[in-house]
């Protein structure tokens, strides 16, 4: 008969209990790491501990440089991974051989807009990198004027879409004055979300698209979570709904295990 698996629902007993884990144990719930601990989730993952939410989207929530080359495929055309100044060289090349003026800085690890930065072209930003004051790795990207932002609820079947904007910042986060109205997401938003949480293993997500003048659909990021400020769902109902989600996918894990 097989052994039924180890359910690990806190930090404490995670850590506490990590040498003891076997393949088909199971993490339930996000897992609080500090700055460079992510490599604790690529050895779990390596062992066969099973992660709900699934470790890769956890890594994925943490990283913007590493959504970026997971879901580049899906983001605006031109965005690229900064590592070094080897890097940021070769897209200085790419992006004035195209004629990309304004670009969009994105740091690793901030969130709310704030580390989210517009520079009037791709040498600006060699030059704040080679004097130190850009630290890596960075997201680096064209700058799409008039881009509409959405921002996506996905609660396995309960989708919720809104629209931020603020006409004095290209910000639109509303943690940095922008306001928030109800939107109906299109069939194709609809199928690049899900598309997108497909290929990196999210059983819910946070999305933000943007939507260019010519009506092309791009993600902006994506999160396990995200600030619930405009949303209609409430705190409650969202904390029930990520409960549920995560207790169904452990009840799968451990069925599947026996």
């Amino acid at each position: 008969m097989t052994a039924v698996p180890r359910i690990i629902t806190d930090n404490h007993s995670l850590l506490t209990h990590y040498q003891e884990l076997k393949k088909g144990d199971i993490v339930l719930g996000r897992i609080r790491l500090r700055p460079q601990e992510e490599h604790l989730l690529l050895d779990l993952s390596r062992r066969g501990i099973i992660g709900i939410p699934s470790f890769i989207s956890q890594l994925c929530s943490r990283s913007k440089a590493i959504q970026a080359r997971l879901c580049q495929w899906a983001m605006i055309p031109g965005t690229a991974v900064i590592y070094t100044i080897h890097d940021l060289l070769e897209a200085v090349n790419q992006f004035t051989g195209k004629g990309v003026g304004d670009v969009v800085v994105k740091l690793d690890g901030r969130n709310a807009g704030l580390g989210i930065f517009r520079y009037r072209s791709i040498e600006d930003v060699y030059t704040q990198s080679a004097l130190g004051l850009l630290p890596y790795p960075f997201v680096v990207q064209p700058f799409v004027d008039n881009c509409r932002d959405l921002r996506v609820i996905v609660l396995d079947d309960y989708w919720e879409a809104y629209e931020r904007y603020n006409p004095d910042n290209f910000r639109n986060n509303l943690h940095c004055g922008g306001t928030a109205k109800p939107v109906k997401l299109t069939a194709e938003q609809r199928e690049l979300c899900a598309r997108i949480m497909r290929s990196n293993d999210f059983c819910y997500a946070h999305l933000d698209l943007l939507v260019t003048e010519e009506g092309k659909s791009f993600l902006g990021e994506i999160n396990l979570r995200g600030g619930l400020h405009g949303a209609a769902i409430t705190p409650e109902e969202y904390r029930q709904k990520i409960n549920l989600i995560e207790q169904n996918c452990c009840d799968k894990a451990v069925a599947n295990h026996q």
